[in-house]
Parts: structure tokens; C-alpha cells; sequence
């Protein structure tokens, strides 16, 4: 007896078909065999089979059992195969009973036959309705992210009992929809906001600049200058995602398994921030199983980075390739998976390592190779890739109570919106969104430089000895200038505004 069970396997968050063949031999002794190169949790996956379906009552497992997992030639892994496999078992035994066409099962298994959640459903739902599946039975725990996905119908249960009963047609069900309108957009409920920062009126505009066109941002300054005070209300002046950059976002959220029992739609920009202590592999992905890091996880929002020169500099440098790039790739023995990493770079840090190095109020005690070796864990190419350099001083006390209170988040975000909703315009032909992500060709054709606004930044590049990048840089900053101005062209003077942020690599 042979049959073919649908089910799927994740390669970053691309998902890919996969038949659970199963055959069960009517003579021979007794056996269980899993072969198709099953990795990991999935060779575990016979033995959690086998007692859910033994406290079932279901003893079938007196004859030789055979399944694959096919196409054999691709490593697979994760628990989401136990259903289709159990599925597949009892499907084989009584083919007649079970309907189980144009339906994709997943889902993990407990051993009293209840099921458990797994990661990485929306973007398998995704892929299965555009591939024009009908149905899909998985566990009740990814019901509403399941159901983020149109045009599919979505059967969550608790039970391996009540998927036996649903596919015998004993038990009536409807598709799964959710309660909540996912796709409604809102604004998140900030505790924090502009309006309580006082003073530092260039590094809050230096983090406008930075929400309106999604740019990198470095603030430097000694203890309570107010970096991560700045860093933390960012988010309160962005707006929220589109709906494609939300499903990406949620699609990566869910295959790292930050959605199990959720299932909402993410609607506001991501904000990660990982401690100093983090190693590479969080920061960028990998492990055992390839997983997305931090640099995934902020996609279409903020990576923030808390005393950056804490960080090791082997984390800090791997961040160079996704910073330009916008993916990152993941190579493991047998596969290589690609994730986006479209993230808003924002770092605070200390000049020194007594943090008073410049402060006009303290004296640093630090040495002069100490300072010197403390900067060099940023390098020169990755200071190179952050569009905004921001120098802060610290303000004293009395001067807080004197002023005061600045603009509102909500002020400020108005006015980031409409440079977004610009940008949107713009773009609206081509795969990014923002300035900052523009290449070489976009720049020539989209950044209308007026004469002087021309010279002037010609000129920077032999004062300044300006690298390529650091030019473009400057380019794409004084096009966000520009849009938050409400100019079509680039003008001497948003030319003259964005070089002031290149302080710290000499521009």
C-alpha cells in the first residue's frame, strides 16, 4: 500500500514541495525507516509518529515501513513533517477513508498525539497559494499567521484525532479566518517621544534625516548626551510598513520563530537591539539549522547598537556586506540560504574607553594608544557605510531645566511621511523604496543636482578625499534632504548639510 502526503521544506524563506511517500509492505518483519536525507529534529520525527499513533489505538506498525521524503537529493529538517507523516501512515492503511487531495499537512506531534506549533508557516501558506493549493491542515498555535495568507484555505486543530476525523469527513469544519483585521494600519503606542528631548537640535535632526530615507546613523558622544535617549524615539517618528515590506518582515519573523501563538501581521518597523556581547552568528544568522540573525530580524526597521565599540570588531565587520548588499548569505554544509537584512543601521558610542574624550565638562583620563585602539574597532570601510555622522556634547543640567520642550514625535513623523510618500512615487517602478537604497544608475538618473549643488560635492571629494561610496553616500543623503524640504532638485544647500555628517571619516 503507497501513498503521497503534500508538505513542504523552508530554504531561507523560500519554501519548496515535498512528497512523504509512504509504503507499507503486506509481508516481512516489522520496520520504520525515514530515508530522503532527514537532518535533525526530522529523525526523530518516526519515534513521535509512532507513540501518537500507538495512544491512538492505531497498531499498525507490525508490518515494514518505509517513507521518503522526496525529492531525496535535498537535506531536510524541522518537526513540521510528523503530521504529514502520521497522515501518510494511517492514509495507507485505509486509502478509501482519507481524502486527502490538494491538501498540504504540517505540524509537529506530541506523543499523546496533540500538535504543537512550528515555525516558519506564513511563508510556506504563501508559497502553497500561489502554487494554488487548496487547503492546509497544521496546528491550532499558527492558525492566525496561516490565515494572514488569502486565497487559501487554512484547517488548524489541536489534535492528531480531530485531523483523522476532519479527513474522514466525521467531523464538519470551516476554514479557520481570523477574528482581527490584520491589514488595518495603525500607529503603535509609543511610551517614549521627541517632545522629552531637549537640546541637541542637530543630532534630532540627524535622526529625521535618517527615519525619512531609512539612512545609517552614528551618534559619539560622552555619557549622557542623550545617544540612546535619541536612538529609543526613532521608532516613534516612522511610519508604518507597507503591506509588502510587512509580509516580509512577518515571513522572517515567523521562520525564526517569533510568532508561534501571535500570528499578527507586523505593521510597525522592527526595532532590534542586541547586547555588545552577542556573537557573530546572532548578529548575522547561521547555527546549526541557518536560522536569520539580528540583521534579518530588523528588516525594513532598526538595528540599533548600544555603545557600538563595546561590540567585537569580527561582529562589527561582518556586518559590511549586508549593510550594502541588503541580504546576507548563509552557507552550511549541504545548502546555502539567502535572507533579506534591509535594515536602518543606528549606533550610539563613546569617543574613548572613560567615554570624555573632547567633553568640555570632564576630563579624559584615557591614554593616547588607548584611544587610538579603542576607535580602531571601527574600521574605516564600515564607518564608511553609514550615511550619517553625528558628534554630540554633552549639555549640562541647568541648561535642561531652561529649555524647552522639542517637537513632538508626531510632528516629525508628518514630516517623514510625506518624504516617504515621495519616495514611494519615485520608486514605484523600481524593487526598492528608499534613498538610501539606490545604486549607481538610480542616483544618475533620479538625483537632479543643480549646478552648484555639482561643484560643491565635486569639490568635497578631493578636499575630503572622499572614497566613491562616501560620494554616493552623500548624494542619496542630500536627496532626503531635498525631499524633506519639498524640492524636486538638490541644492548647494542640501549638498552643504549632508557633508556636515561625514565628521567622523573626514568629510
Amino acid at each position: 500500500m503507497f501513498i503521497k502526503i503534500m508538505s513542504a521544506h523552508l530554504a531561507g524563506i523560500n519554501a519548496t514541495d515535498v512528497a512523504v511517500e509512504v509504503d507499507i509492505a503486506t509481508f516481512g518483519m516489522p520496520s520504520f525507516s525515514v530515508v530522503g536525507l532527514a537532518e535533525g529534529a526530522l529523525r526523530e520525527s518516526k519515534e513521535r509518529v509512532r507513540s501518537a499513533l500507538r495512544n491512538l489505538d492505531y497498531n499498525i506498525f507490525a508490518r515494514p515501513i518505509t517513507v521518503n521524503l522526496a525529492p531525496a537529493d535535498i537535506k531536510k529538517e524541522g518537526s513540521h513533517f510528523d503530521l504529514p507523516m502520521a497522515v501518510g501512515l494511517l492514509a495507507a492503511m485505509q486509502p478509501k477513508d482519507f481524502d486527502v487531495a490538494d491538501t498540504l499537512f504540517l505540524g509537529e506531534l506530541s506523543l499523546d498525539g496533540a500538535l504543537r506549533g512550528v515555525s516558519g508557516v506564513l511563508c510556506i501558506c504563501s508559497w502553497a497559494a500561489e502554487l494554488g493549493i487548496k487547503r492546509i491542515v497544521l496546528p491550532m498555535e499558527n492558525a492566525d499567521e496561516a490565515a494572514l495568507v488569502p486565497n487559501i484555505e487554512i484547517y488548524p486543530f489541536d489534535h492528531l484525532s480531530a485531523v483523522i476525523g476532519f479527513l474522514k469527513g466525521e467531523l464538519p469544519a470551516t476554514p479557520y479566518k481570523a477574528e482581527q483585521d490584520y491589514f488595518e494600519r495603525s500607529f503603535a503606542d509609543y511610551d517614549m517621544d521627541f517632545a522629552e528631548v531637549k537640546g541637541q537640535h542637530t543630532a534630532r535632526r540627524a535622526a529625521e534625516i535618517a527615519a525619512a530615507g531609512l539612512h545609517n546613523i552614528l551618534m559619539m558622544g560622552s555619557p549622557g548626551s542623550g545617544k540612546t535617549m535619541i536612538a529609543r524615539r526613532i521608532p516613534s517618528i516612522l511610519p508604518p510598513m507597507s503591506l509588502n515590506e510587512a509580509l516580509l518582515t512577518t515571513k522572517i519573523h515567523s521562520i525564526a520563530g517569533l510568532l508561534r501563538n501571535k500570528g499578527n501581521l507586523i505593521k510597525e518597523r522592527p526595532y532590534i537591539s542586541p547586547h555588545h556581547t552577542a556573537s557573530d552568528v546572532a548578529i548575522i544568522g547561521g547555527g546549526a539549522k541557518a536560522m536569520p540573525g539580528h540583521v534579518s530580524i530588523a528588516t525594513n526597521g532598526v538595528l540599533f547598537l548600544d555603545e557600538m565599540l563595546e561590540f567585537n570588531r569580527s561582529v562589527l565587520e561582518v556586518l559590511r556586506q549586508p549593510m550594502e548588499d541588503g541580504v546576507v548569505t548563509i552557507a552550511r554544509a549541504g545548502r546555502t540560504v539567502t535572507y533579506p537584512a534591509n535594515f536602518m543601521l543606528v549606533a550610539a558610542s563613546n569617543p574613548c574607553p572613560c567615554g570624555y574624550y573632547g567633553d568640555a565638562r570632564k576630563r579624559c583620563t584615557c591614554a593616547p594608544h588607548a584611544v587610538e585602539r579603542y576607535r580602531a574597532r571601527l574600521s574605516g570601510p564600515l564607518l564608511d557605510r553609514i550615511d550619517l555622522q553625528v558628534v554630540m556634547t554633552s549639555v549640562d543640567v541647568t541648561d535642561l531645566e531652561n529649555q524647552q520642550a522639542g517637537e513632538s514625535s508626531a510632528t516629525i513623523r508628518a514630516r517623514v511621511m510625506l518624504a516617504h510618500a515621495v519616495q514611494a512615487e519615485r520608486f514605484k517602478d523600481l524593487p526598492i523604496a528608499f534613498n538610501s537604497q539606490m545604486n549607481e544608475r538610480m542616483l544618475a538618473e533620479l538625483v537632479l543636482l543643480e549646478d552648484a549643488a555639482r561643484k560643491l560635492a565635486g569639490a568635497s571629494v578631493a578636499k575630503f578625499a572622499l572614497s566613491a561610496r562616501a560620494y554616493n553616500k552623500i548624494l542619496k543623503l542630500s536627496r532626503t534632504i531635498a525631499d524633506l524640504a519639498g524640492s524636486k532638485t538638490v541644492t548647494a544647500a542640501h549638498v552643504a548639510e549632508a557633508l556636515q555628517y561625514r565628521m567622523l571619516s573626514g568629510g
